[in-house]
């Protein structure tokens, strides 16, 4: 096991106790992956286990055809999504996927988060869309979550969660607690007359400063 195999194994134990504690999910719901630098694998969480008790070893280390290199557990039943993810997106680094309330509530109603909220706009690039209905790990999963993904790094799966990608996971764990906070604040909002969108210009100006202008460069 090398240590990029290794970095990544604590990167996605850590990342899940985050998610438990947060309540972005419930028990042993939702998954995380990693893409390991340089190499055609991935590791991601296994099927069925509770965060607070994974280990190094249980995670498994999976190759691009779905191949188990290492790791002493199967892993999680949503593999093909993230497989497609991957191959379809190399930009992006990590994927989590969440059953957090207020984005589930959205995904349970098949409605998209609109492009109201700046944080979500510059992270996620415009709205955060409702994937097409395909059941779980399932191929068809993976396929419409990538289309509803295009230019987007969120995307809603129909009756299921939030799915989040980033370039690294703790962008992307970013993105997964920005998006149950604007879930959140779109369904306070539809009390007071509703959110109101910004303009594809004005998404673009945004996303445009959140990647080239924000933050020490």
């Amino acid at each position: 096991m090398s240590l990029k195999h290794q970095i990544a194994r604590k990167e996605i134990i850590d990342a899940g106790n985050q998610m438990v504690n947060s309540s972005l999910v419930i028990g042993t719901w939702g998954n995380i992956s990693v893409r390991i630098v340089d190499e055609d694998l991935i590791a991601i969480t296994p099927s069925g286990v509770d965060y607070d008790k994974l280990i190094s070893e249980n995670i498994p280390i999976i190759d691009f055809e779905g191949n188990l290199i290492d790791g002493n557990m199967k892993p999680s039943i949503e593999l093909p999504m993230h497989l497609e993810i991957y191959k379809k997106r190399p930009d992006i680094g990590a994927i989590v996927h969440t059953h957090s309330t207020y984005c589930t509530a959205m995904a349970i109603a098949r409605k998209p988060i609109p492009a109201s909220c700046e944080d979500l706009i510059q992270i996620v690039g415009g709205n955060v869309r409702v994937s097409e209905y395909r059941l779980p790990g399932t191929d068809d999963l993976g396929k419409v979550a990538v289309e509803a993904l295009d230019e987007r790094n969120a995307v809603l799966l129909a009756n299921h969660g939030l799915l989040a990608a980033g370039k690294n996971l703790k962008e992307t764990i970013k993105i997964a607690f920005i998006c149950e906070k604007s879930a959140h604040a779109t369904l306070l909002a539809a009390n007071i007359g509703g959110a109101i969108e910004l303009s594809k210009e004005e998404c673009d100006i945004m996303r445009d400063f959140y990647l080239n202008k924000y933050g020490q460069r």
